[in-house]
């Protein structure tokens, strides 16, 4: 992919989760947050310790947020323009309720990150991971 098709991707086919990514990078323009560039990306550094949330062509992550997470936040992304219109169907929410669960089984019921599959076992976590490395 080059990246005009991904930008024409992302406005046309993933225009769902795009347009929902240019409403909230709106309101935190408005709130006093600054996007910064990450490969064909803007993304914004919310919170600590709590990971990432793509939106289209914008990613939020919390500010200790590393190198490798934004790769993967890069890579749902990408997923976006392949996915289009069922990516929130297909990967977003499957993906949030993924992630609370694991959240879920680590605060309340004490399960140890090292006894819990790698985050990146289930295709649409291991794909978003793959792909964004690849384009980077």
């Amino acid at each position: 992919m080059k990246k005009w098709q991904f930008y024409l991707l992302s406005f046309t086919w993933g225009l769902p989760m795009t347009l929902i990514g240019c409403f909230v990078a709106l309101a935190l323009l408005i709130a006093g947050y600054k996007p910064k560039r990450f490969g064909w990306c803007w993304y914004f550094d919310i919170g600590k310790n709590w990971g990432g949330l793509e939106l289209g062509v914008f990613f939020l992550k919390c500010k200790n947020g590393t190198y490798p997470l934004m790769c993967h936040e890069h890579g749902h992304a990408l997923q976006n323009t392949l996915f289009g219109v069922f990516m929130p169907f297909v990967v977003c929410i499957p993906s949030a309720a993924r992630y609370w669960y694991r959240e879920y089984l680590q605060r309340v019921k004490g399960v140890k990150h090292s006894e819990m599959p790698d985050y990146d076992s289930i295709w649409f976590e291991g794909t978003a991971t793959y792909l964004g490395k690849y384009y980077l």
